[in-house]
């Protein structure tokens, strides 16, 4: 199954119930603004909470960016979540503690009824699948095969650790981590996520070289926490102007050698055949759907 996905480097944390937080949203530069329903809100609120929905949603993407909401567990509280995020302002559904792939298509089909009846394009919701049960973990490839509408898998690390009892840390959660790219690679779906936890940020540069480090192991984005992380998490998960530079050059190198029948060709004394030439072609394309996601916005703000 091959899906189109979206340009989602940043994902900005919102709680739906906060306007102070809500009307300054547009501003942060994040490629998606998630309103949160989930942990963020108090139980007592929550019933008021997602009334808000729609009208946030409408004001968070002023700037150009798209939407998605964090829904809850249990299914009680994903239902009534669902009734009133489902329209055209809202791009997106993270599913929280997704456990199964005939969990995944229950909501789909849910969601689909709500988007009929308000007459909107079918699909137009997409889903995030967030995996934070072991039991989660032991569906990992089924679930983003599930429906064409989950274009991103996470691992809500904290949670899991939890589940599983781990501790959080960056050791335990290696490997979990680098199994969820691996499946949501073979899926056809965005990794997202960072390599290590995001619970401490006071340390920037630090911070930033682990978002680094996470764009090495495979991750095109990650949900932010601080307005103060949107801005490291777009550059870093952006190819630099040096990377695409060289990339350009293999392609060009690359249709040269292909005009003398050759299928492989060095540059600086290092081999370059068809795995560095698609590498190459797919840094390209991603750098340039990112360049136009970011005249968008920069359009979307001026006007």
């Amino acid at each position: 199954m091959i899906r189109e996905l979206p340009v989602w480097r940043s994902l900005l944390y919102v709680p739906v119930n906060v306007d102070k937080y809500v009307d300054k949203a547009h501003t942060r530069g994040a490629d998606v603004i998630q309103l949160d329903l989930e942990d963020s809100v108090p139980p007592a609120e929550k019933e008021q909470a997602r009334t808000l929905v729609e009208k946030a949603a409408a004001k968070v993407r002023r700037g150009g960016a798209d939407v998605s909401v964090r829904i809850n567990r249990p299914l009680s509280l994903a239902v009534r979540d669902l009734e009133h995020s489902i329209c055209p302002e809202v791009d997106g559904i993270a599913i929280t503690k997704a456990e199964s792939a005939s969990h995944v298509k229950l909501l789909d089909e849910l969601v689909s009824e709500i988007e009929e009846k308000r007459g909107m394009k079918p699909g137009h919701t997409r889903f995030i699948a967030m995996i934070e049960t072991p039991e989660a973990f032991s569906c990992i490839e089924e679930i983003p095969r599930a429906s064409p509408r989950v274009v991103a898998m996470s691992i809500g690390g904290e949670d899991f650790a939890l589940n599983c009892n781990m501790q959080p840390d960056d050791e335990v959660l290696l490997h979990p981590k680098q199994h969820m790219i691996i499946a949501a690679r073979a899926a056809g779906v965005m990794p997202f996520g960072f390599i290590a936890t995001v619970a401490d940020f006071g340390d920037w540069e630090r911070f930033r070289a682990m978002v680094r480090r996470s764009r090495r192991f495979g991750f095109d984005g990650a949900s932010c926490i601080h307005p103060g992380q949107v801005k490291i998490v777009n550059e870093e998960y952006t190819p630099g102007e040096e990377e695409v530079a060289y990339a350009r050059k293999v392609i060009a190198m690359n249709e040269e050698a292909a005009k003398s029948g050759r299928g492989s060709f060095q540059i600086e004394g290092k081999m370059i055949d068809v795995p560095v030439v698609v590498r190459a072609e797919n840094l390209v394309k991603r750098y340039e759907a990112i360049k136009r996601r970011e005249a968008r916005m920069l359009a979307a703000m001026k006007g």
